[in-house]
């Protein structure tokens, strides 16, 4: 019993959800002894979803491994490729099966946000009665306290991230967030501190006439409605937050310039083309910037900025990119900030 509460208090002694994953498995591994145990999250488009590890950690093994978050979700094997996962997800209950040497049971992990999964233990020998209840209830303290993350880190209108945990996302791109502890590091660190990031600002435009015309409840549906487009639009892995009223902010990785257009276009356009009810076409001006290193929360969120107030005052419903805008010499950089106090 003491182990199985150090392991709980391992579990829930971090906020961040990537360290969370990594911990169950280092703590189920110190508790089973097992061969490997890993978690799976289905990802993607329904109805292309896939396999995506989280946190895998063989016999011997020191160090868990996982897929990378940026990495090409086509490459990842589809749902039925293993249907004892499958079929552990569509039931939503424990599945176990066996081979000539391994046992193997899948345990369902539930997540409104961060996408449905399993926990996947595999053993020498049948996992008893005891250490099956003794896993699900390790399972229900890992589905509840991410439930209480959820509810302090979550706008609770949309479910998108708010903005009190912005800026720990954002120093994590640039790797100065505190280092993840030794004993639970993962393989793949998730974030390339190398690779280029993206902060784009969206602002829905006009959306006081929609709450003056038609109501707040409306106005909540519309921001409801187009949070959900954005989760369409976005990649897994790309960070979606609700600031406050009509104003959203997001962070992807792309290399280009370019690319970051493209993937802004595309929630433009979707966002125009989509029928609100009561509402009818809301429209969007949107502005982003490239993070740089070293950067602030503070000024990369400026700069994103000013590319929407450009669009706003250009006939709105636009996507402009702040680099873009400054090469043609419609917006000037700042060389000196006024004062290094952080707005987030």
């Amino acid at each position: 019993m003491t182990k199985v509460v150090e392991q709980l208090a391992e579990l829930t002694g971090y906020k961040d959800r990537d360290v969370m994953d990594v911990t169950l498995v280092v703590a189920l591994r110190d508790l089973l002894n097992p061969l490997c145990v890993s978690i799976y999250r289905a990802v993607g488009t329904p109805p292309d979803l896939r396999w995506m590890s989280r946190a895998h950690l063989g016999y011997g093994e020191l160090v868990p491994t996982a897929d990378s978050l940026a990495g090409d979700l086509s490459s990842l094997p589809p749902l039925d490729q293993y249907p004892a996962r499958l079929s552990c997800l569509q039931r939503r209950e424990l599945r176990e099966s066996a081979s000539r040497s391994e046992f193997t049971c899948h345990f369902p992990l539930l997540s409104e946000h961060d996408g449905d999964g399993v926990l996947e233990v595999v053993t020498r020998t049948r996992l008893s009665p005891a250490e099956q209840r003794t896993v699900s209830a390790i399972l229900r303290v890992f589905h509840n306290f991410q439930g209480l993350l959820d509810y302090s880190e979550r706008d609770s209108l949309t479910g998108l991230l708010n903005r009190k945990t912005f800026d720990a996302s954002f120093l994590k791109l640039l790797g100065e967030a505190p280092a993840m502890p030794s004993a639970v590091a993962v393989g793949d660190r998730r974030h390339d501190v190398h690779a280029t990031y993206w902060l784009g600002v969206i602002d829905i435009d006009h959306f006081k006439r929609v709450n003056d015309g038609f109501g707040h409840l409306i106005g909540d549906e519309v921001l409801l409605l187009l949070s959900r487009l954005m989760r369409t639009c976005f990649r897994y892995h790309d960070r979606l937050y609700r600031f406050g009223g009509e104003e959203f902010v997001v962070l992807i990785r792309c290399e280009l310039g370019d690319d970051a257009q493209l993937v802004f276009e595309r929630l433009r356009q979707q966002c125009e083309a989509f029928n609100f009810p009561q509402v009818g076409h809301v429209t969007l001006s949107i502005g982003y910037t490239r993070i740089r290193n070293p950067d602030t929360p503070t000024a990369c969120f400026d700069r994103a900025d000013k590319a929407v107030y450009f669009a706003k005052h250009h006939g709105r419903n636009q996507v402009h990119g702040y680099e873009q805008l400054l090469t043609a010499g419609h917006v000037q950089e700042e060389t000196e900030k006024a004062s290094d106090v952080e707005l987030f």
